[in-house]
C-alpha cells in the first residue's frame, strides 16, 4: 500500500464538529485532509441548538451570521409544567453584558457542517474526500500513519496528527481501546417532526420548550422547517412507536387533536450518557461524540463538541506551527474532559431528572425549586450563565 497524500493533520468525519476543526486547521494555515464516510455530511435530525459563546467561536471562523440568517432567533426558552399550565420563562438578553449572541439559534447542524466542507474544498490548506472512511491508523513517534477505506480500495495518509470526530461509534476511539465508561438510559426516544403550525394550536410557544409531566414530559422545539418533538418511548414496541396511533397520542396531549397533524420523521434513538477515559492518545485525539455523549436536553451535545475542537485546534496550531512542546496537548485533555464530566455530564442529568420528576411530591418539588429559580434575579443569572455555557467554559480556562 502506498502513501497517496502527506497532511499535517487528518480530521475523522465531516460533522459540525469535525467540520469545525478542519476549517479552524486551514484558516490558521494548517494542511488538513477532512474525511467522511458519506457521500454528504449526514443529515442528523437530533443536534439543532447552537448556544452563545458557540455562535462567538464560528464567528472566528466567519459563519455566524449565516447561521442566525438561516435559523431561528431564540433568545426565551420555556420550562413548563404540562399538569397546571405553568410557564417559567427564562431570556437569555439577561446575560447581553456577556455576549454579543444572547440567543439561541435554532438551526439543523448539518447546515454548518456542509457550510464548512463546502468552504474547506476551496482552501488551499485543506481538502475534504467524501466516501472515505478512517479505518485505521498506526502511529510512531514522528506521525501517524492512517488507512482509509474508499469505493475502490485502501488508501493511506501520512499525518503529523489524527483527529477523531467520527461520532458515537467512532472507530478511532475503538481502535484505541480506550474504555467509554458511563451508561445507556432505560428508555428509548421518539422524536417527531411536523410543519404543522403547534404554536397556533397552544398560543404562547416559545421555540424552545421543555415540558416536564410525571406521566410523560417533552421537548417542543422549532426549527426553520418544522416543529420537533422528543418524548420517551419507554418499553412500547417499535412497531408501535412508528405508528399513527402514537403519532395521534402524542399530539392529543399537546393540542387535542393528533389525527389532524401529518409529520416529516419519525425517529427512535436511545442515549448514552458516556465519557472516554482519555481524549488524547500521543498523536490521536478524540473530540464530540467520539469523545463523549450526553443527552440532548439543554442542546450540550454539539456545542461542546465544537468546545472541544476549538480548544483541542488552538493547541494543535501552537505544537506545529509555533514549536510548543505536545504536552500541551495534555491540557486539552484535562480541561475538556473535567469540563465534560462536572458540566455536560452533570448538567444533562440533572435537566434529565426535572423532566422526568415523579408523581407526587418529587414532581411537586422539583416545580417548586424551579419557580424559586425563575424569582430570584441572582440565581436565574447564574443559571442561565449555566444553561448558556459560560460557566463550563470559564471552568475549561482555570485548569493548567
Amino acid at each position: 500500500m502506498n502513501t497517496t497524500r502527506r497532511t499535517q493533520v487528518v480530521v475523522a468525519g465531516a460533522g459540525p464538529v469535525g467540520s469545525v476543526a478542519a476549517a479552524y486547521l486551514a484558516q490558521q494555515g494548517i494542511d488538513v485532509v477532512l474525511c467522511e464516510t458519506g457521500h454528504d455530511c449526514a443529515q442528523d435530525l437530533r443536534a439543532s441548538t447552537f448556544h452563545p459563546p458557540t455562535l462567538e467561536m464560528l464567528d472566528e471562523l466567519g459563519v455566524t451570521s449565516k447561521l442566525i440568517e438561516m435559523g431561528l432567533k431564540a433568545p426565551v426558552y420555556h420550562w413548563r409544567d404540562r399538569k397546571s399550565g405553568e410557564v417559567l420563562s427564562f431570556d437569555l438578553s439577561e446575560i447581553s453584558d456577556v455576549t454579543r449572541y444572547p440567543f439561541r439559534i435554532q438551526c439543523e447542524q448539518y447546515h454548518l457542517a456542509r457550510m464548512l466542507s463546502s468552504r474547506l474544498e476551496e482552501e488551499q490548506q485543506a481538502e475534504v474526500l467524501f466516501g472515505h472512511r478512517v479505518t485505521f491508523f498506526e502511529q510512531d513517534a514522528d506521525g501517524v500513519d492512517v488507512h482509509v477505506e474508499t469505493a475502490i480500495g485502501i488508501e493511506k495518509i501520512r499525518a503529523d496528527y489524527l483527529i477523531g470526530a467520527d461520532g458515537a461509534n467512532s472507530l478511532v476511539r475503538k481502535w484505541l481501546g480506550i474504555e467509554f465508561d458511563g451508561f445507556t438510559y432505560p428508555e428509548r426516544f421518539l422524536t417527531l417532526s411536523t410543519e404543522y403550525p403547534i404554536d397556533q394550536a397552544m398560543p404562547g410557544l416559545a421555540y424552545v420548550n421543555y415540558v416536564s409531566d410525571p406521566q410523560e414530559w417533552l421537548v417542543l422545539l422549532r426549527v426553520p422547517s418544522v416543529w420537533r418533538v422528543l418524548v420517551p418511548a419507554d418499553e412500547e414496541d417499535e412497531k408501535f412507536l412508528l405508528s399513527d396511533a402514537k403519532k395521534n397520542q402524542v399530539f392529543d396531549g399537546i393540542m387535542g387533536d393528533g389525527a389532524q397533524v401529518e409529520t416529516q420523521h419519525r425517529t427512535i434513538y436511545r442515549v448514552h450518557q458516556r465519557v472516554a477515559k482519555k481524549f488524547n492518545h500521543g498523536r490521536v485525539l478524540l473530540v464530540g461524540d467520539s469523545a463523549h455523549l450526553n443527552n440532548p436536553l439543554g442542546g450540550f451535545g454539539m456545542n461542546s463538541g465544537i468546545h472541544d475542537a476549538f480548544n483541542l485546534c488552538s493547541k494543535l496550531v501552537e505544537v506545529i506551527k509555533e514549536g510548543a512542546d505536545a504536552a500541551l496537548l495534555e491540557k486539552f485533555d484535562r480541561q475538556r474532559r473535567k469540563v465534560t464530566f462536572d458540566f455536560t455530564q452533570r448538567q444533562t442529568m440533572e435537566n434529565m431528572e426535572i423532566m422526568r420528576a415523579g408523581q407526587g411530591e418529587a414532581h411537586k418539588k422539583r416545580r417548586e425549586a424551579m419557580e424559586s429559580l425563575a424569582g430570584d434575579d441572582e440565581k436565574r443569572r447564574r443559571y442561565l450563565l449555566r444553561q448558556a455555557m459560560f460557566e463550563s467554559l470559564e471552568q475549561a480556562a482555570s485548569i493548567d
